[in-house]
């Protein structure tokens, strides 16, 4: 059993380098369990924006989209018309992209339809909890190359683009479910791993 080193010992994923931004995003962030639907459709949208850009760049800026998008409120967002549209891509703070923007509004209401089915957005999201005999026995950052997607990320992505919505890809779909925590891809060395192993353990997912 792994065991999380003690203070000052801390071992990472890579990924996050030494920005103490990103470090906190690993640490107390990234991997553990989502159950909040204002979270889940921040997330799902902000790796849209991601596309063709790095994580770092976005999580730079998550406060100024979370001011533009009257902080991911799905029934707000969902009201936004074209005005706001314009608004936004007079925004600095965020990434000016019309195709995203437009996106996220007409993705908003797609959630909305998606909690009225379900009863929320988690309920719909952990359907796609892939089962744990399916996973890798151990992470390796060479394992993590080779999956940049999954057969649960493949069928999501399909079922989401089916129900209207847009960018959504497969790979964007996986990052999205590594980061809310419905796979666990911390290295099997990092210590975070152990910690989101154990937050998961103890985790009950919505039906």
């Amino acid at each position: 059993m792994t065991k999380v080193p003690a203070s000052g010992e801390r071992k990472r994923c890579s990924w996050c380098g030494d920005d103490p931004l990103y470090v906190a995003y690993h640490d107390s962030e990234w991997g553990f369990p989502v159950v909040d639907d204002r979270r889940l459709f921040e997330k799902v949208c902000l790796e849209g924006f991601q596309a063709g850009l790095s994580w770092l760049t976005i999580l730079r800026k998550r406060d100024s989209f979370r001011a533009a998008f009257a902080n991911f409120d799905v029934e707000r967002v969902a009201r936004f018309t074209a005005k706001d549209v314009e608004r936004l891509l007079g925004d600095a703070a965020i990434v000016r992209h019309r195709g995203k923007i437009e996106s996220t509004i007409n993705n908003a209401k797609r959630a909305r339809e998606l909690g009225a089915e379900f009863g929320s957005l988690a309920s719909y999201f952990w359907r796609w909890e892939p089962e744990a005999k399916s996973r890798p026995r151990r992470i390796t950052r060479e394992i993590l190359t080779t999956m940049p997607t999954s057969a649960e990320s493949i069928a999501l992505s399909k079922d989401l683009k089916k129900r209207g919505w847009s960018f959504v890809g497969p790979t964007t779909v996986y990052a999205f479910m590594q980061a809310m925590g419905l796979v666990n891809d911390h290295v099997h060395v990092c210590s975070t791993q152990v910690e989101v192993a154990l937050a998961r353990k103890k985790f009950i997912p919505p039906r």
